[in-house]
């Protein structure tokens, strides 16, 4: 990740070419699209794809991961359903388009990378730092979660999981909502998973996609 010091009048004009699509895409939710109109998408990108940013796909950021398709992120996003000050627990940090995305639309966002190395350029370089005071960053195994900062609000995976997580299950709040990929490699359906107050759980299913596999322990 290479931060672009620079938000242009062309990079503003190329963000609302992007929100433009993404409602012609079915996305709806007012908060998640001011959000990604306010946060600069090629801040979080080499300056090789700077011209090519704001188009709706997915670009590599190294260690084998990605940032998400823009669509992707407004469709989770819009999933969860985002109040102000929604504690909410993410795995994958990658980039951290995603996470800074909810930032803006007022959550408390805990963020955890299983890939040292993009952890530590996120701590390096991270470009809103002093803004998003909220955004906390932990190098740690998804799968495992957060039990320390439990409960959750929300929660997001940003990467295919094989079935749910039970330690993500125990760690949200009851009421609380949980956006997951699930499914083999090449195709994920997006699940939302609503905790009852007697601790069952109800699954929504919506659209197929296509994430980087969420893979168990760290990597160094």
């Amino acid at each position: 990740m290479i931060v672009q010091q620079q938000d242009t009048y062309r990079h503003k004009g190329l963000r609302e070419k992007l929100i433009t699509l993404l409602q012609e895409k079915g996305i709806k939710d007012m908060a998640v699209l001011e959000a990604m109109r306010n946060v600069p998408r090629h801040f979080f990108l080499d300056p090789a794809f700077d011209k090519i940013a704001y188009e709706d796909r997915a670009f590599p950021i190294g260690e084998g991961q990605t940032i998400s398709q823009p669509f992707t992120v407004a469709y989770q996003s819009e999933l969860l359903k985002i109040q102000k000050l929604d504690k909410v627990l993410e795995i994958g940090t990658g980039s951290v388009y995603q996470a800074t995305i909810l930032s803006e639309m007022g959550a408390k966002v805990f963020t955890i990378e299983r890939q040292k190395k993009l952890y530590d350029k996120t701590m390096k370089h991270y470009p809103f730092k002093s803004k998003y005071l909220h955004l906390k960053f932990f190098y740690g195994d998804g799968y495992k979660g957060l039990p320390t900062y439990a409960p959750f609000d929300k929660m997001i995976v940003t990467a295919a999981a094989p079935y749910i997580p039970e330690a993500l299950i125990e760690q949200l709040k009851p009421g609380g909502l949980l956006v997951i990929p699930v499914g083999e490699e090449g195709k994920q359906r997006m699940l939302r998973i609503t905790k009852q107050e007697d601790g069952n759980i109800q699954e929504e299913a919506f659209d197929y996609f296509s994430f980087v596999p969420m893979l168990e322990g760290k990597k160094n």
